[in-house]
């Protein structure tokens, strides 16, 4: 069954290992939803993500064949928890949506085995704003389960029921970006999340990571601080049929004020970060 209707795809290798999860139910106060903004569903305890050993996460992340540009983020971007906390286990299929460089990618293709799928997707602008760390990420069958998807804002082209994740990283700020002039045509947000929605299978799981902006701040901090506030996040997700599923704090930084752009040296690679988990139902 082909999980999308590609434009441009190209095959590309792997190990088997998977992954630990952790649940953290309990959100930062200060992120509680605006005033009447859409209430988010929750799963009780009892429904969230079992733990895996340890162990298995640490094989991906100690494999050798990583590069060693990717290994020294690990400490800052701690990896292996927030995999943990997505749930992402071997055999799984999964959309990296804006992949970027391929971090992720790889370690997801790590994870998920020989038995699973990662899809690796970027539009244009991705592509060359991340073209260096990209190069030779997926060349000569070096990570032979993953697929790029080249696709074009509004133009995804998922095929329903057919993910058991989606990540994006750093990422859904963008939706709320526009800048037509350098090839970033604006997202039509609604269309988005519906296309996300259906392209999860039942009880998939939706994990996002993004630079947090202050509580209350309006969705233009997406183009000018390209940052988000986490309840507009979890209001969107509400409007568009996802269970909110667990918050962790593993990458809040309280020394970021958050008025600064995520580039300015002061706080680049430094930022406050949300880790937010949905389900599909």
């Amino acid at each position: 069954m082909n999980i999308f209707i590609p434009e441009w795809r190209s095959t590309i290798i792997c190990l088997a290992a998977f992954l630990t999860a952790c649940v953290q139910l309990n959100p930062i106060a200060s992120e509680q939803m605006a005033t009447g903004a859409a209430e988010p569903a929750t799963l009780s305890a009892s429904d969230t993500l079992q733990p895996v050993s340890p162990s298995l996460i640490d094989a991906a992340i100690s494999n050798p064949v990583r590069r060693r540009a990717d290994r020294d983020q690990d400490e800052r971007r701690k990896a292996a928890e927030v995999l943990g906390f997505f749930g992402i286990e071997a055999g799984m299929v999964v959309l990296d949506l804006y992949s970027g460089g391929g971090y992720y990618a790889e370690l997801l293709s790590l994870i998920v085995g020989s038995s699973g799928r990662v899809i690796a997707h970027n539009n244009s602008a991705y592509l060359s704003f991340a073209k260096d760390e990209l190069a030779g990420r997926y060349t000569g069958g070096r990570l032979g389960n993953v697929e790029q998807l080249v696709a074009e804002n509004n133009k995804l082209k998922l095929a329903p029921d057919s993910f058991d994740a989606i990540l994006m990283i750093k990422a859904y700020h963008d939706v709320y970006y526009i800048d037509e002039g350098a090839g970033w045509e604006e997202i039509d947000r609604a269309k988005f999340l519906h296309e996300i929605f259906s392209a999860l299978k039942p009880d998939g799981v939706l994990g996002i990571i993004d630079h947090a902006a202050d509580p209350g701040a309006g969705p233009e901090t997406g183009g000018t601080l390209h940052r988000i506030d986490p309840a507009l996040i979890k209001r969107d997700m509400a409007e568009a049929g996802f269970l909110f599923d667990g918050e962790t704090n593993i990458l809040r930084n309280p020394t970021d004020d958050r008025l600064q752009a995520v580039f300015a040296p002061s706080v680049r690679d430094r930022t406050d970060r949300v880790v937010l988990r949905f389900r599909k139902p």
